[in-house]
């Protein structure tokens, strides 16, 4: 067919722009959650992000944002389209990606295709690319400023790069080819490493094209030398080199007395030399093999460069600033991702496993009067022989995980797992739950977006679910359409080139089930991780093209004429992407989702000005990173991470002013805080301190180091102690009281001792810097406010739940204590004031609008709802029941039923209503929810579903709450729902 790739080509600009309109309508408005929030801030005034960090992501990311102009609030959308863009040429090689290896099926050239053999092989690159363009996890990633659609780009485009390779026969042309794809994978390191897996596959493309008659030992070989590769560029060049420079560094300051920087810049200078003379001696010698290898090297290391941008944006100082790479010490662990641990993958430890003894492990340095000094030595722990195992998969020291494993493998407390236990978790929840389950969401279909939700039953009679589930926007039902023509195309490639199906599967498998075995994951995630496998679900949707042809082929038993079937095929295929975009539009389109940044806006507007504001994990940081970098809302308030807060350079960052914020009050030096230093201060009881002991008399002494605090450990190092549970901050009660804070009816309350019990418990480095905040705030006579999120965990408050006012989304630490007031005590009036009239609520009122239900999505919800609930019982408590009234109903306004269902929190406005006299409201609520938990669980109990025992329960707690809530007010009602309920009840217990 001699015109066919003029159509080729016209038809894969065709389903880019299909995708590109695609993830333009429904692409993310502002910054939505997780990591999100953090990269934009990030790309916009290009800071340093996370480690490994994303530079060259954050470089496409700051042009894409100059198109917002002037406008702030534009950002956040012009760096999302990034990632559309991005994912719509993903969808245009992924295309001509089907129509390559399909042509291999076929066995022909391109101007050899007959029109039928043509128009089969278009429809697969129509379906199959399609398909993908409308599937759950990549949709997803399409439409948000997260890595993983570009790094998918980079993946199409080095797969389709390799199989365009294969078609050139000049040496010399396809050699360069072969360099191109190596400078894609260099640049792609700058995004993500995802690609890299790819390189074990692509070797052995490479072997097949090289060699006509391969061997099995020639493609284990190809393999390995594939892996290989791999690990050069995963260990030996993204962290291999820096640390390569160091050693030079070393060398050259510690040994030669030269300056910082010196044998660094001389490692540099000597690389260079060394890749050109090589490639010199390549050419002179005629030596292809070693010139393509070395420029290719070459070219991976020009992408690699972008890492450069950590380095130089470190040196400026940027807000945000993760690591401080600044220097070659911490862009060392900067590139090595050091302060997220690692897991054993071949040989470990148990979650039973006890710790032995520390070991002196690498040491770590310090740069101190022009040298290198070693200060401390990382600890090696050495665990229990007989506690280890080959291939571990059950290790976690955290006591919810451990029980988890306990649960789920009917494993009695303190009994060693088995590998049978081992393995059997690898398979059933790892490979299972935390895979298997992702590839059924995306090509069979999803239960609904609940954390943890599994696959859907095809043929599920809707109309006898519960409402929450029947309406819930992420419930995809694709019929397994797509699983069944992909599982075609893969018998396909099997049959017709073996070669190609080698190369697919090992595609599918490493960047699938092989992460699942390296990224070895906990039994439980803080949401679903199905982003990571988007490569793997990329090659599974290449096989879903491929079926086309397969049909088609199948189809000639019955059609003789070529072109009609391959038609027919192709038309009949297309129902998929069809299927595909009908389904998951709804929970895919993010127009006029606000809520995330709202969120932020509203926690940051929680605070008093010029406040200090402790917050816990991503999703309360980030969207807090973003407003304030951003759009430059409330940057008076200091923003203070605990997960970071143990850390030393961001110590360091919280030293310093940023925008209208002053430094925080930390008066320890650096070298008290240092890591491996004051990591952690064990408790240990001074019988001697009988009082407890005073905050700012105890950090002096943690300034100074001073050995009255000190005990020795079994290894002879001395370390710090808390001696007492019991500490005390001295208030001057006269200087407070002008500062203004305090309500007037309150004032009685302050004395000149701020004195509480912090528990019989050891402290982390973050606990020892915010009791350093407290302890010289408090000296300073609390000049400034200091507020800790609602959403922070338990421990993160250090026992001063007596000593908190709420204020919204966040609690004061008042120098006076409310006693009894475990979670702390409401100020109705600034609350009242803070939640009425400087809140933000977009678009939570609008049913078009798509919430996930997921718990760690729904924190601007459960905030929210949390909040009008304790300004509404306090108000009720004060005898002001017509403003706690008209706090309820501005709640129910901006979050309506209709919208936000509602949860338990909602269950417990019936009693606030009632108690308010607002009878009738008070019973719409309750008619609603008690209703909808009395048909769910007639659903669940006579389908005996006991694997949603979480869902049995929430319903019959809510109705409880309601029902009890009606009692205690004694509204009359209450009796017919206590039937509704005893009877569930009674069925439960049954």
């Amino acid at each position: 067919m001699n015109n066919f790739k003029k159509i080729n080509n016209l038809l894969g600009w065709v389903v880019f722009v299909i995708a590109l309109i695609t993830y333009a309508a429904t692409v993310e408005r502002t910054a939505s959650f997780w990591d999100c929030g953090e990269f934009i801030a990030c790309a916009y005034k290009l800071q340093v992000p996370h480690p490994p960090g994303a530079p060259l992501f954050l470089l496409i990311g700051r042009l894409f944002s100059l198109l917002a102009g002037s406008d702030k609030t534009q950002v956040a959308y012009w760096v999302n389209m990034s990632s559309v863009v991005a994912s719509a040429f993903t969808i245009l090689f992924m295309f001509w990606t089907i129509v390559l290896i399909g042509r291999k099926v076929i066995n022909k050239k391109f101007e050899e295709l007959t029109q039928g053999e043509a128009i089969s092989l278009l429809g697969a690159g129509l379906v199959g690319s399609l398909a993908y363009t409308f599937s759950d996890t990549f949709w997803f990633s399409a439409v948000e400023a997260e890595v993983y659609a570009m790094s998918s780009f980079f993946t199409a485009l080095v797969v389709w790069a390799a199989f365009k390779w294969e078609l050139i026969e000049d040496e010399a042309a396809a050699n360069r080819w072969l360099i191109f794809t190596a400078y894609i994978v260099g640049l792609s390191i700058g995004v993500h490493l995802l690609n890299l897996v790819t390189v074990p596959a692509l070797a052995l493309l490479y072997y097949f094209r090289k060699y006509p008659k391969p061997t099995y030992l020639g493609g284990f070989a190809s393999i390995f030398v594939g892996l290989l590769i791999l690990g050069i560029i995963n260990s030996g060049i993204i962290p291999g080199l820096p640390s390569m420079a160091f050693t030079f560094e070393k060398l050259f300051v510690n040994t030669f007395g030269l300056p910082y920087g010196s044998g660094a810049l001389f490692f540099v200078v000597l690389l260079i030399g060394l890749l050109v003379f090589g490639i010199l001696y390549s050419i002179r010698k005629q030596k292809v093999i070693l010139n393509v290898s070395l420029l290719s090297l070459v070219f991976v290391l020009i992408g690699y460069l972008s890492y450069t941008l950590a380095l130089v944006r470190s040196n400026y100082n940027p807000p945000i600033n993760e690591n401080d790479p600044s220097n070659i010490l911490n862009y060392v662990k900067y590139l090595k991702r050091e302060q997220y641990g690692d897991r054993s993958l071949l040989f470990g430890p148990v979650y039973t496993a006890q710790i032995e003894s520390v070991e002196q492990g690498d040491d770590v340095y310090k740069m101190k009067d022009g040298k290198y000094v070693v200060y401390d030595h990382k600890p090696k722990y050495v665990y229990q022989k007989d506690q280890q195992m080959l291939f571990p998969r059950l290790y976690s020291n955290s006591p919810a995980h451990i029980q988890l494993y306990q649960d789920m493998l009917g494993i009695p407390p303190g009994q060693k797992p088995s590998f049978n236990d081992n393995l059997k978790f690898l398979f059933t929840h790892q490979m299972g739950h935390m895979y298997m389950r992702y590839l059924l969401w995306n090509f069979g279909g999803r239960e609904s977006d609940i954390q943890d939700a599994w696959a859907i039953s095809p043929f599920q009679d809707k109309s006898k679910l519960p409402e929450l589930l029947a309406h819930n926007k992420a419930r995809n039902n694709y019929f397994y359409l797509p699983l069944i023509l992909g599982i075609l195309g893969f018998v396909l490639l099997y049959r017709k080139n073996e070669k190609d199906f080698l190369v697919m599967i090992i595609m599918f498998v490493l960047t699938g089930l092989a992460l699942v075995v390296f990224l070895n994951s906990p039994p439980t995630e803080p949401r679903e991780r199905d982003y990571i496998y988007v490569g793997s679900f990329y090659f599974f949707a290449i096989w879903i093209g491929l079926g086309v042809i397969q049909l088609a082929e199948l189809l000639g038993k019955f059609l003789p004429n070529a072109s009609t079937r391959a038609g027919i095929a192709t038309a009949v295929c297309m129902v998929i992407p069809v299927i595909l975009v009908q389904q998951n539009w709804d929970d895919h389109d993010r127009n006029h989702r606000y809520h995330q940044v709202d969120f932020a806006k509203n926690l940051l507007n929680s605070c008093a000005k010029d406040a200090v504001l402790f917050t816990g994990g991503d999703n309360d940081t980030f969207p807090l990173w973003y407003v304030q970098e951003v759009e430059g809302f409330r940057t008076d308030v200091r923003v203070c991470n605990l997960s970071l807060l143990g850390t030393d350079w961001y110590i360091d960052q919280m030293k310093r002013k940023t925008y209208e914020s002053d430094p925080l009050p930390i008066k320890l030096d650096k070298d008290k805080f240092l890591e491996g230093v004051n990591d952690q201060v064990i408790f240990y009881e001074n019988p001697n301190v009988k009082n407890g002991i005073n905050l700012e008399e105890y950090m002096k002494l943690i300034r100074e180091d001073n050995p009255a605090i000190k005990v020795p450990l079994q290894n002879g190092e001395m370390i710090n102690t808390l001696p007492s549970s019991t500490l005390f901050v001295p208030t001057n009660a006269a200087a407070v009281k002008k500062q203004g804070f305090i309500p007037k009816d309150l004032e009685p309350l302050l004395t000149d001792t701020l004195s509480w019990n912090i528990g019989n418990k050891d402290l982390v480095k973050n606990d020892l810097i915010q009791l350093e905040i407290i302890a010289n705030n408090a000296s300073e006579n609390w000049k400034r406010p200091i507020y800790f999120a609602t959403t922070l965990g338990s421990e993160s408050y250090l026992g001063l739940k007596e000593y908190m006012q709420l204020e919204g989304y966040a609690f004061r630490l008042m120098p006076f204590k409310i006693p009894g007031a475990k979670d702390g005590f409401v100020n109705s009036d600034i609350m009242y004031n803070n939640m009425m009239n400087h809140m933000f609520w977009r678009d939570l009122d609008n049913p078009k609008t798509y919430y996930h239900t997921d718990f760690y999505l729904q924190v601007p919800v459960v905030s929210a709802r949390l909040s009008f609930l304790r300004l509404a019982d306090q108000l009720i408590r004060e005898g002001k029941k017509d403003k706690a009234i008209a706090c309820l109903n501005y709640c129910l306004k901006v979050m309506p039923d209709a919208t936000i269902p509602y949860d338990q929190l909602s269950a417990n406005y019936v009693g606030l209503y009632a108690s308010a006299g607002d009878t009738k409201k008070a019973l719409q609520i309750a008619d609603v929810m008690m209703n909808r938990n009395d048909k769910a669980l007639d659903y669940y109990f006579s389908n005996n579903s006991r694997n949603n025992e979480r869902d049995i329960q929430t319903a019959l707690y809510e109705m409880q709450i309601i029902v009890n809530q009606l009692k205690d007010t004694k509204v009359p009602e209450a009796a017919k729902y206590e039937a509704m309920f005893n009877k569930q009840m009674q069925r439960a217990n049954g």
